[in-house]
């Protein structure tokens, strides 16, 4: 039985890799950011405990969640994008707002109140007026990195999961290619199987695969060397 070339079979593991997530990036050309749109139910449900729809208005909500989506499916840094969504949610902070505000963030609704009548007033703001802002303001950041950090998470894992599919169809279809132009049986046989095992493999080795192919050709150099 002859030996495979470990090093090319790596390298044409991770590009099926890279063939499956280039497949998979394709599909944000959908109407909501196809893949990309994974996750940003938790970047809207913070938004939402703090400015309710109903409190806001349905059109001024949609309009901060669709400046929000999109950036979040053009890939903006996370940094970028909480600092962005603070700054929003932060602006419509008023004494219409201030209760919500108060009950998503455990803050003295009476005193934050004051806080946003002030702020609209131009009022400087008491001692105890600015500790509960400041309460507030680290309150909506830990609320709004938590929403972005399930979100990023959930993107990266659809992505992931969603390429390894997309990579096992592409093995199938190659290895069921290969044997049929052969005339061999492909369903239900090994070579079936190690089609599979190479598309689950492509993800993970896509982004390694030149530098793993490296270290198997020395690895054989070496083996074949002490052999001889």
């Amino acid at each position: 039985m002859a030996i495979p070339d470990l090093g090319s079979v790596a390298l044409a593991v991770g590009a099926l890799g890279t063939a499956s997530f280039a497949l998979v990036d394709a599909t944000k050309i959908g109407r909501k950011g196809g893949i990309s749109n994974s996750g940003f139910g938790f970047i809207e449900e913070a938004v939402h405990e703090f400015l309710p729809p109903s409190n806001i208005g349905p059109g001024e909500s949609d309009r901060l969640l669709s400046m929000l989506h999109g950036h979040w499916i053009n890939g903006s840094a996370l940094a970028d994008q909480k600092a962005i969504a603070k700054s929003l949610v932060k602006l419509k902070l008023t004494p219409d707002t201030a209760a919500d505000y108060a009950r998503a963030t455990s803050v003295d609704p009476q005193a934050l109140t004051e806080v946003a009548r002030n702020m609209v007033t131009g009022e400087p703001l008491s001692t105890q007026q600015a500790n509960a802002l400041g309460r507030f303001d680290l309150a909506l950041t830990a609320r709004l990195d938590e929403a972005y950090q399930r979100a990023d998470q959930k993107y990266r894992n659809s992505a992931k999961l969603l390429a390894s599919i997309v990579a096992v169809v592409l093995a199938l279809i190659g290895g069921w290619t290969v044997a049929s132009a052969a005339g061999r049986e492909f369903m239900g046989t090994a070579e079936m199987a190690i089609a599979v095992l190479c598309g689950l493999l492509a993800i993970p080795l896509a982004p390694i695969s030149k530098d793993l192919a490296s270290a198997l050709q020395a690895g054989v150099k070496v083996a074949q060397s002490v052999r001889k």
